[in-house]
Parts: C-alpha cells; sequence; structure tokens
C-alpha cells in the first residue's frame, strides 16, 4: 500500500480519512489487477483510479502500470469521469461511481469495466465508513 498516494492535509481526521481511502483503493485492486493482465477487459495495460470529494478535491488516487510509459493521460481521463459523476450527482456509465457526495474514477480499461472498478473502490469506502462509524459507538 506504501505506493497509494493520498492528497491529504496535515489534520488528523483528514489522515484517518485518507487511510480508508487508501485501503478502499487496495482492498479493489487484486481484482483490478487480476483483470488487467487479461487483454478483453482493457488492452491498454494501465489504469488509473481517482477519489474526489463533492469539492472535486483529490482525496486518493493510485496507478496501475508505470506512468512513465503510459500512451495516454488515463489520469486526467478518471479525473473527467469524477467530475461528471460529480456533477450529476450519478454513476458515470464510461467509468465513474457517486456515492454519498464522493466521485470516483476509473480510466484505462474498457469504459463498462471501468465503472466495475470504480463501483467497487465507492462501495468499499462506504462499507469502511459505515464499519468506523458501528464501531466508534
Amino acid at each position: 500500500m506504501d505506493a497509494i498516494r493520498a492528497a491529504v492535509d496535515a489534520r488528523p481526521q483528514s489522515r484517518a480519512n485518507g487511510a480508508l481511502y487508501e485501503t478502499a483503493i487496495a482492498l479493489a485492486l487484486p481484482m483490478v489487477e487480476q483483470a488487467m493482465r487479461d487483454p478483453s477487459y482493457g488492452d491498454s495495460g494501465f489504469l488509473h483510479i481517482v477519489v474526489l470529494d463533492s469539492d472535486g478535491r483529490e482525496l486518493c488516487s493510485h496507478s496501475v502500470g508505470n506512468r512513465e510509459k503510459w500512451d495516454a493521460d488515463y489520469a486526467a481521463f478518471a479525473r473527467d469521469k469524477a467530475e461528471r459523476s460529480l456533477l450529476s450527482q450519478a454513476d458515470d456509465s464510461e467509468g465513474a461511481a457517486w456515492l454519498d457526495g464522493r466521485a470516483v474514477g476509473v480510466s484505462g480499461a474498457f469504459p463498462c469495466f471501468d465503472q466495475v472498478y470504480a463501483g467497487t473502490v465507492a462501495l468499499w469506502i462506504e462499507a469502511l465508513t459505515r464499519h468506523r462509524r458501528e464501531t466508534a459507538q
């Protein structure tokens, strides 16, 4: 998980939230990485995941594959998808999921699979958030 970069500030709650988003991505990565080995799910060999808050700030992101070898700007594509999802407050069939004021955008696979990966990360975020609340009581 040390390769996962979180864009969070120095406040303790933000660090805790950053760790939650990192964990959500890390839990989804085995599925994503397994699928990325099969070109029938996406033939680029690269993928980017981004989580945005309701104001469009990046909460966390992760890249699969060496970014120096990317043949396109998958990070920008993922961010665009997440921003569209935030604006519509709905999932984006091109590869984004909206859940509880946050959007997850994914780019690099075929759009229907990008959406599966985004939805998986979003659901992990929701489950981890709910679990954190329930266990804090």
